[in-house]
Parts: C-alpha cells; sequence; structure tokens
C-alpha cells in the first residue's frame, strides 16, 4: 500500500512542478470550466500541490494520505465534470506541455490515487524517510521502485495515448 501511496505523491508534486513551471495548460483547463484561471491562481495550484505531494512523503502517515487523497479526488470530480459538460480541454497541464486531453484513464488513475492514499492514510503506514531507514542500500532500490512507478504512470498518461492516436491515423 506504502508504495503505491509514494508514486503517488511523487506524481502530485512532479506535476505541481510542471504547473507551476509552465502554468498556460493548466490556465486554459480551469478557464473552460469557468475556474479562477489567472496566472497567480494556477500557479498557487501548482505550489499547493507541490507541497501536498512532499508533505505526504516526508510526514506520512493519515493527515499526509488524507491531503493527497482530497487533490486526486478533486482531479478526478474535474475530470469527469469535463467529460460530462464536453468541455474543449486540450491538455490539464499535469506534465507541462507534454501531455493530453483529460480522458476517463485520467478519472481511473486519478481515483486509484485517491484509493491508494486514503488506504495509507488510514493503516498509519510510515513515512518515506521511516521506511528507507529500513531498507538495504540505504534505501536507493525502493526510491528506484518509486521512480519507476512514477515515471510507468507519466508513460500511460502520455504516450500511451500518442500511440492509439497514431495507431488510428494509419490507414
Amino acid at each position: 500500500m506504502e508504495g503505491w501511496f509514494f508514486v503517488a505523491a511523487t506524481l502530485l508534486a512532479v506535476a505541481g512542478v510542471a504547473k507551476t513551471r509552465d502554468p498556460s495548460q493548466t490556465q486554459g483547463a480551469l478557464a473552460a470550466a469557468a475556474l479562477p484561471s489567472g496566472r497567480v491562481a494556477t500557479m498557487a495550484l501548482g505550489v499547493a500541490e507541490t507541497v501536498a505531494g512532499i508533505f505526504g512523503l516526508i510526514v506520512g502517515g493519515g493527515l499526509g494520505g488524507l491531503i493527497v487523497a482530497v487533490f486526486y479526488t478533486g482531479f478526478a470530480w474535474f475530470v469527469v465534470v469535463a467529460l460530462h459538460r464536453g468541455l474543449p480541454l486540450q491538455s490539464c497541464g499535469c506534465f507541462g506541455r507534454s501531455d493530453i486531453a483529460p480522458s476517463p484513464l485520467h478519472v481511473v488513475v486519478n481515483l486509484l490515487g485517491a484509493a491508494g492514499a486514503m488506504g495509507y492514510a488510514l493503516s498509519e503506514a510510515p513515512s518515506l524517510p521511516a521506511v528507507l531507514a529500513d531498507q538495504p542500500a540505504r534505501g536507493v532500490p525502493y526510491l528506484a521502485f518509486v521512480a519507476v512507478g512514477v515515471t510507468a504512470l507519466y508513460l500511460i498518461f502520455v504516450e500511451l495515448p500518442r500511440l492509439g492516436a497514431l495507431a488510428r491515423e494509419r490507414p
């Protein structure tokens, strides 16, 4: 359970950094949904995501898990509403300019992130530093596992839909 949570919390922090560095994609998504979409508001959302993800990793426990779960639940809700209303979203900005329009796949992964974070919160699992302290090789293999998980989710979100689009375009 904690491994999935650490992947989800890291992905949340990475997505927050991307939104902070280039808020334009997220601004467009928020504007399409008639939500506050100014540069400062969008960057504040990115900073909040980054802080929430890092807090979840460093502090962990019930509060860290709950905070991460709230973010993922909010993302799932946003995508469901956007898809239901047929909002013209080109991107949510989670991975800067490289990601694709939100889809049902985003909903599923966000709900899995929320469920994993809630499970982690309810289990009062240890923080990442506590887990790493009990790992061999100072936790480097465990951190590599987390990095592989984050990379896999990036590939699922970004590259898998691109490959599908390319396959549909070919005669």
